[in-house]
């Protein structure tokens, strides 16, 4: 077997116009130049991260900042998964910093903005931050065909309009919390594991009996194509079994309750936990039947939602599962997709090749277990998924139920809360409180085996006041309330010793600076590059631009084609491009267009050679191409005009 040193460098998995190819190296550094360097972008942007494949095929992986650049390969490893390998380093590696112990509690995070008078100017400046994971957090999602070119990782605390936010690879923004409490955990223990949000799905089935198969790890190979016996539980499989939280002498859990309390901060959870010892009483008890990590688990990049909430409930990274972010760009339909927007047709965009927990809990028990998706963006496989508008039980004891607890709903949410949907979230978390009470007290259906329950008020009360505003600590309050209804229905049926419950959140959540209005990936697409922008995903709009001089030199021929392959895999062409060829004095040589083929030529200067001869190709809704005879690319060269190397 190879050495892990020896083997090839590996590129995407699943290549499909993702990153930036030789065709794109003059938009793509174009943009990186203007991320970086516009006075917009020199206040907002951290770093632009993006793949590259070279003229000779190969992949490498890249992070460019102002204060520095890295580049990295990756390969598989003699053991299974990847390792990753620096390759070049420019000025500081700005993603040099990759522990994920740092700025772990309250305090820690408040001294790295500065100690700030007011909580809602805790800004953290890059240099106080630590990426965790990064190089397989970035590679991973270039995996997917429905990454983008360029991803723009914001400065912490610069994104948007709303006090608090998250996506970026940060680790504030990247941390939640993780719990695991009852059968199979340890208890009343704080353990210092690493741990990722893929590693979760594993975990519970593990604990729930589930038998190793010949799946895929994170490299997309089964277990038999690397070699090796069935080493995981789920179809694929990017994370591992956190076996640091376990203790098999407490018993085997008969179901699994994930509790996911949407954008809660890790750091606010332990605050709460050890300076308010009358606060969120039932989380509380949860967490002291069980084992907490003390830093919690890191989320997938970006550190957004919809991505994240299928991570969870996938075991694979949103490169694998396919949902890149709550809004992507298809390049073979021409189509911006929004999961988000679309939220109640999630589950047609998430791969195939992956698996959910709904799923794999059918598989190994059996069609006839009972699972729900309650106001969960993972709902794929769940018997009962409120977001596919599947719901089960009666719906007259469903609004019962739903008006026995509204008077819990804290009024202010109508009154303070900024976007109409997160005024409403408390209505809709306590719609999601009926639907889970009902689900264990309707006799028409077995209790459920598995459930996956979605809270989003501390995720719309953080956005709006501010990851450490007293609002975001009220909406834990009455999420904490809500829980505490469902550990007493199941103690009502006699389920609750035997339940696993999975306290965690898809992302975490940072202070930002309102009054930045910052939208760093923006920025191209508002200086005149043709792009399609999903924040903090870009999408380049480029020509492919294919140019040969015959072998008598007389002539050239030039074929202009989109640059992103459609369904086919084939580029079509682009009719109607403009190219002006030029000789080194800028003297006109030849203006042609493309036919309706994308096809034209011209007459080429016997004197000169192709590699004097500059052509200038224009198309409209695309960025333009400068090349010059021979192939070879005009564009700004980034390690010279950034770092003053040639």
């Amino acid at each position: 077997m190879q050495s892990a040193m020896t083997a090839a460098a590996v590129g995407p998995e699943r290549p499909g116009g993702q990153g930036l190819d030789p065709h794109q190296e003059e938009s793509g550094n174009l943009a990186i130049h203007k991320l970086l360097t516009t006075d917009d972008g020199r206040a907002w942007t951290d770093f632009v991260a993006t793949v590259r494949q070279g003229r000779d095929g190969s992949w490498s992986y890249e992070a460019w900042a102002l204060r520095g650049m890295v580049r990295w390969i990756r390969r598989y490893a003699p053991e299974g998964g990847y390792v990753h390998e620096v390759v070049e380093v420019i000025g500081e590696n700005p993603l040099e910093r990759q522990d994920y112990r740092a700025l772990a509690t309250y305090d820690e995070e408040m001294a790295a903005a500065g100690n700030p008078a007011d909580v809602q100017q805790a800004y953290i400046e890059p240099e106080r931050l630590t990426y965790p994971y990064a190089y397989e957090r970035i590679s991973q999602l270039f995996d997917s065909p429905n990454a983008p070119d360029l991803i723009v990782n914001p400065k912490s605390y610069a994104y948007g309009r709303q006090p608090g936010q998250h996506g970026a690879l940060d680790v504030v923004q990247s941390r939640s919390p993780l719990v695991f409490s009852g059968p199979g955990a340890k208890r009343g223990a704080v353990v210092d594991a690493p741990a990722k949000q893929v590693d979760i799905a594993p975990t519970i089935a593990r604990l729930m009996g589930f038998p190793l198969i010949d799946g895929r790890d994170i490299t997309g190979r089964t277990s038999s194509e690397r070699g090796c016996p069935p080493d995981v539980y789920l179809k694929r499989q990017d994370g591992r079994v956190l076996e640091e939280m376990l203790d098999d002498s407490t018993g085997r859990p008969e179901r699994v309750y994930i509790l996911l309390l949407d954008g809660q901060s890790h750091t606010e959870l332990l605050y709460r936990l050890e300076r308010e010892p009358d606060a969120i009483p039932n989380l509380r008890r949860l967490i002291a039947r069980g084992c907490l990590l003390r830093y919690g688990s890191i989320t997938n990049f970006p550190s957004i939602t919809w991505p994240s909430h299928n991570a969870i409930g996938t075991g694979a990274w949103s490169g694998h599962h396919d949902i890149v972010n709550p809004t992507y760009f298809l390049r073979a339909t021409r189509e911006l997709v929004s999961p988000q927007g679309q939220q109640f047709d999630t589950a047609r965009f998430l791969n195939p090749e992956v698996e959910t927990l709904f799923e794999a809990f059918k598989r190994v028990l059996g069609d006839g277990v009972f699972t729900a998706s309650i106001n969960e963006p993972c709902t794929r496989g769940a018997d009962h998924a409120s977001l596919e508008r599947r719901l089960v039980g009666d719906r007259g004891r469903l609004i019962a139920l739903t008006k026995e607890t509204e008077h819990e709903i804290n009024p202010r949410w109508y009154e303070e809360l900024e976007e109409e949907g997160h005024r409403l979230q408390g209505q809709i978390d306590n719609r999601g409180l009926a639907q889970a009470r009902l689900l264990f007290l309707d006799e028409s259906h077995p209790a459920p085996v598995f459930v996956y329950h979605e809270f989003a008020q501390p995720d719309s009360s953080a956005h709006d006041y501010g990851p450490h505003h007293e609002g975001a600590r009220a909406a834990l309050d009455e999420t904490d309330r809500r829980i505490g209804h469902i550990l007493r229905t199941l103690e009502e049926r006699g389920l609750f010793e035997t339940t696993l419950f999975v306290i965690t959140t898809d992302h975490g959540m940072a202070t930002q600076n309102i009054e930045l209005r910052a939208n760093p990936a923006r920025i191209p697409q508002r200086d005149g590059m043709a792009a399609v922008t999903a924040e903090p995903c870009i999408y380049l709009r480029d020509l492919r631009v294919e140019v040969e001089v015959t072998h008598d030199g007389r002539s050239a021929r030039f074929f202009v084609a989109d640059n992103d392959p459609d369904e086919r895999g084939e580029h079509p062409p682009v009719p109607g491009a403009t190219i002006v060829v030029t000789d080194r004095k800028d003297g006109l040589v030849a203006r042609v267009a493309t036919d309706t083929n994308g096809l034209a030529a011209c007459a080429v200067p016997a004197e000169l050679e192709p590699g004097e001869l500059l052509a200038a190709v224009h198309a409209e809704g695309f960025n333009p191409r400068h090349l010059r005879l021979d192939g070879t690319n005009v564009c700004i060269d980034l390690r010279e005009v950034l770092y003053g190397q040639g």
